[in-house]
């Protein structure tokens, strides 16, 4: 009885949607600004919660709000939570869900099948995937100059950073399980912005992988970064306390780091530039 009841209150409230989307495009003209947003995925959560206009943006994922993943964990708490639950989703009535382009295809599917109108966003694995990211996610909430505005921000932060850039010392990335990110990565381009050499792209890796212990110690990159280990001791995580990468670390340099400025491509990226440039500056030599 209760799936039939559940049942009828979604059909009842595709049609009132699907009325009232007809009304707003007639009054207003082809893609109007939506009005109610919901976002589904953590890296359009901050590019929703960065753009969108007062009112405009609804929910956000449980993960906008998680300090250990978010850049803007403190501002989503302002915003109700969804754990992206298609029937979830829906019941809140959105005109627009933006989500990742590896969102569960079964819950995008539901959504437009319920005549949903849903955006997917690429994951962005440079400074210029980036800026496209903004610029859509701009022109999906009806925020193009909102969108034209931050992009200009972006970019004269970055350009500051990148005109301190001097020598290119040589980092490595290296997380729980020996995790490392090569060439053709959001995190290998924020290295090249500091002004550093991606270690792991010099060796040949491309996208995310392993990169062997003994490799590591051996290549000797000029400083260690590695992440900031989590509550609950995970045993992936036990190889960064390995004898052998502290002494890595007191012979060259160690950085340790917080992941949540390195997942999206947003402007927060700009903050792992940052901090990185300060600790070229701080190598002996310039890290050479």
């Amino acid at each position: 009885m209760w799936g039939c009841v559940r049942l009828s209150r979604l059909i009842s409230l595709g049609a009132a949607l699907a009325f009232a989307g007809a009304v707003t495009t007639t009054e207003a003209g082809a893609d109007p600004a939506p009005r109610r947003v919901v976002s589904i995925n953590l890296c359009t959560d901050q590019l929703a919660m960065l753009l969108a206009a007062p009112g405009q943006l609804v929910s956000v994922s449980d993960l906008a709000a998680d300090p250990h993943s978010s850049a803007m964990a403190e501002a989503a708490r302002g915003y109700p939570v969804n754990q992206g639950r298609a029937e979830e989703v829906y019941l809140l009535a959105p005109d627009l869900v933006v989500a990742g382009a590896y969102t569960d295809p079964a819950t995008i599917g539901m959504l437009r099948r319920v005549g949903l109108r849903v955006e997917q966003f690429d994951t962005a694995k440079s400074l210029n995937d980036t800026r496209a990211r903004i610029a859509q996610m701009a022109r999906v909430l009806g925020r193009e100059d909102e969108g034209t505005a931050l992009i200009a921000e972006f970019d004269a932060r970055l350009e500051a950073l990148e005109a301190e850039a001097g020598n290119h010392p040589r980092a490595a990335l290296y997380h729980p399980n020996g995790y490392t990110l090569g060439g053709g990565t959001l995190a290998d381009d924020i290295l090249r912005a500091a002004g550093f050499h991606n270690l792991a792209a010099e060796l040949g890796h491309r996208g995310g992988g392993t990169l062997p212990l003994e490799q590591l110690v051996m290549a000797a990159p000029d400083l260690l970064i590695s992440a900031a280990p989590l509550p609950g001791a995970s045993r992936s995580e036990a190889v960064l306390g390995h004898p052998a990468l502290d002494a890595l670390r007191k012979g060259r340099a160690g950085l340790r780091i917080t992941s949540p400025d390195w997942i999206c491509g947003t402007p927060h990226v700009l903050n792992a530039v940052e901090r990185l440039t300060d600790a070229r500056r701080a190598l002996p030599e310039g890290g050479q």
